[in-house]
């Protein structure tokens, strides 16, 4: 009778069991605690090192953040993680992968070695992955264990017809996602996951992507495909947009359109990027839709990690089952940080694993920033770079001048008077007090002239008239904040909300920025204050400028494509070369061997009064420095770890612009003559094309100064489709002389 008792409970228990499973989803009994992670913007920052210091840090790299992952994983049994893009391009270990040993099929590109060990469930794309062509990152995608999900890049099809338009990449994706509820019973929720990315990438890699892709609108993307994806049977969903928050109008085409995003009905969570910050953050405090205390944005769960995986987003979403139905019933959003900023100390020690799979490309990149590139005999830094002309945008002004000036020999714009546009890439912002170029005089190598020009950007040269270039530098006058010339009250000078890489300084005429009057353009280029000018005294050759004077300005690709300013009407560009600003700048040093980095002060800020109190943040380090400088004197450290220095804009100190000097070729000392040999008169030979083999850091047009030609010319003799991307072992013939 026990042993039949004992028999008959247990049976009874087992049946029961899944009866009680069953009976607490019907009743909406079922809870579920789901774990949402983010990383963004990492910029192959795979090791917690600075390959332009040359030295470890303790404030960025994947590495360190992987150690935040496995712990939050440990913390929540239920987690789900994902990465937002810009991950393939922005430092040296990635333009030494894409450009010096390059990836070639097969191999795996060394962020997905590291990633691949942290088990990711998806990643979106950024618009850096289009910087080295799409080839490039087919390749590189090629080597992630994870799927990728864009929804608003479509193929190029040539018709005006976009109901058959193609999606380039999966434009979705749904996953079954095993979870187990508070009561420890096991669901399978369905979790859909949707990408999207800044329409404006076929401006900026224009020439990887014309006429190959376009790029529709993030919002109306999401509205076509969120339905479609709740209609598949996702329960909850996951957008992940490469793309900012702004508190501003609605435009079609919007670049940062998380705001309007999160209006779109349907989307539970959105991991946002592209803009560097950190979401929940102060800095959003009275922004439209935003909830500080929730980390919600119109009621939707959001959050942004920094960059360079200096945070590790995550947002907790609880989840009810009511009626078969999964809801989200609360959310908490938080961003957890590898590295103290206020006590300067690290928070986690980084992930050996990490470490050991990108081993060998961290040593390769390594050797490879260490080379010797040649002199300088004064230091070179950024300290002082957005408030009056610095030797860090100096040099790179002085290279693209240098190579444009010589690509135009011999075609008709030979002989126009050539500008050249340089910004400060590195000069704190966003980025922190540690961010800035810091070269000391002496021995300069590859990583020096990467902290120079961060950026994979080629030279490109825009034909403008005089008062296009007025325009140009009113937009780039926006650094600055106004000031009020009769107050007394302390009033700091730089506008943190203007991108320092869009202050764009135009050498080879002289002008002052008068910031006592309002900024005429917004941040983005919109028409603020049309009457507005801060630009004054603009001359050339000691000349005021004429309204219809032509002028040739070397810039960048990017700048080129992208910006109204430079090319007005999307005609301008009358040189788009293969070569990378980065790498003119190496050769000119080169052909150089010692620079003098010295600024030519060719624009300063107008004087004011000498009653105003401005001030601008900028490195501690600059203390060392202000001694030197009769404009700046130091005031007072500041909590966020910058220095405060206040400046002096009284008509005595501030001193109108001289005209340049323009940059000299390098003197060559001549050898004495040699003694003529007499020789028996040969039968004249056929000159004979030759072939060169390209070696690591080859670029074309280095290849065509050493042969005694251009790189036009090679790339039209070789029928070089892309003249910009040339490996390793390819053989290019060069004609006979």
């Amino acid at each position: 009778m026990w042993r039949a008792s004992l028999a008959a409970a247990i049976s009874a228990s087992l049946v029961a069991m899944p009866l009680t499973v069953m009976a607490a989803e019907s009743s909406g009994g079922s809870t579920v605690s789901l774990r949402i992670m983010e990383t963004s913007d990492l910029h192959v920052n795979v090791m917690n090192y600075d390959y332009f210091a040359d030295k470890p840090t303790d404030e960025y790299g994947l590495a360190k953040t992987a150690s935040l992952i496995k712990k939050a994983r440990e913390e929540a049994p239920n987690s789900l993680l994902f990465d937002n893009g810009d991950l393939i391009q922005g430092n040296p270990l990635g333009d030494y992968v894409a450009t010096v040993d390059k990836l070639q099929q097969g191999e795996t590109h060394p962020v997905y070695k590291a990633m691949n060990l942290l088990g990711y469930d998806a990643g979106n794309l950024g618009n850096h992955e289009f910087n080295y062509g799409l080839e490039f990152l087919e390749n590189a995608l090629a080597g992630a264990d994870f799927p990728y999900v864009n929804a608003n890049i479509y193929k190029a099809d040539g018709d005006k017809d976009e109901s058959n338009d193609v999606n380039l990449f999966k434009p979705y994706l749904i996953l079954d996602k095993e979870v187990t509820d508070s009561s420890g019973a096991k669901h399978t929720i369905k979790v859909g996951v949707i990408g999207f990315v800044p329409p404006q990438i076929t401006q900026w890699d224009k020439a990887n992507l014309e006429g190959k892709v376009v790029v529709k609108d993030i919002v109306k993307t999401a509205e076509k495909y969120v339905p479609e994806m709740k209609a598949k049977g996702a329960d909850i969903i996951v957008a992940i947009p490469h793309s900012g928050f702004e508190d501003i109008p609605q435009t079609p085409l919007m670049e940062n359109s998380v705001l309007y995003l999160s209006k779109v009905a349907g989307i539970n969570a959105i991991l946002f990027g592209h803009a560097h910050k950190v979401f929940p953050d102060k800095s959003f405090e009275g922004k439209a839709g935003v909830d500080l205390a929730k980390g919600t944005i119109n009621g939707v769960a959001a959050v942004e990690p920094g960059f360079w995986g200096n945070n590790l987003g995550v947002i907790d979403l609880t989840l009810e089952k009511k009626d078969g139905k999964w809801t989200v019933a609360d959310s908490k959003t938080a961003v957890k940080p590898i590295f103290d900023t206020v006590n300067k100390k690290p928070l986690v020690e980084a992930d050996q694993a990490i470490v050991d799979a990108v081993k060998k490309d961290h040593e390769e990149t390594l050797a490879y920033v260490r080379g010797p590139v040649g002199m300088t005999t004064a230091s070179i830094n950024s300290w002082f770079a957005l408030i009056q002309d610095d030797p860090s945008i100096q040099i790179v002004t002085n290279a693209q001048k240098w190579y444009v000036e010589k690509q135009l020999q011999g075609t008709e714009y030979e002989g126009i008077p050539v500008l050249s546009a340089g910004a400060p890439f590195k000069a704190g912002g966003r980025q922190g007090a540690n961010y800035y170029t810091n070269i000391k005089a002496g021995d300069i190598a590859i990583k020096n002239v990467a902290d120079l020009y961060l950026y994979s950007n080629t030279v490109n040269a825009v034909l403008v008239t005089g008062a296009e270039l007025r325009e140009w530098l009113e937009w780039s006058a926006g650094q600055f904040l106004q000031i009020d010339a009769a107050s007394k009250e302390k009033q700091e000078l730089i506008n943190n909300d203007f991108p320092t890489y869009n202050f764009d300084v135009i050498d080879g005429v002289t002008y002052q920025i008068d910031v006592a009057q309002p900024p005429k353009y917004e941040a983005n280029g919109v028409l603020k204050n049309e009457g507005a000018k801060r630009i004054v005294n603009l001359q050339f050759d000691g000349k005021p400028i004429k309204e219809d004077q032509k002028f040739v300005v070397a810039t960048n690709n990017y700048r080129a494509s992208s910006s109204k300013f430079a090319n007005p009407d999307g005609k301008r560009i009358i040189l788009a070369a293969p070569d990378e600003n980065r790498q003119v700048v190496i050769d000119y040093i080169r052909t150089n061997k010692t620079i003098n980095p010295s600024a030519d002060g060719n624009w300063s800020l107008a004087p004011i009064n000498d009653t105003v109190n401005v001030t601008f943040k900028t490195s501690p380090e600059a203390k060392s420095a202000d001694d030197a400088n009769k404009l700046i004197s130091f005031a007072a450290d500041a909590e966020d770890g910058y220095a405060e220095f206040k400046l002096d804009l009284s008509a005595k100190a501030v001193v109108k612009p001289v005209e340049p000097v323009k940059p000299t070729e390098p003197v060559v000392t001549p050898s004495e003559p040699e003694k003529p040999v007499v020789t028996v008169p040969q039968t004249p030979q056929t000159p004979q094309e030759a072939v060169y083999m390209v070696k690591s850091g080859d670029t074309l047009y280095a290849i065509a100064i050493k042969h005694g030609t251009t790189w036009q010319k090679l790339a039209s003799y070789n029928q070089l489709k892309n003249p910009g991307k040339i490996y390793p072992g390819q053989k290019i013939k060069i004609p006979a002389k």
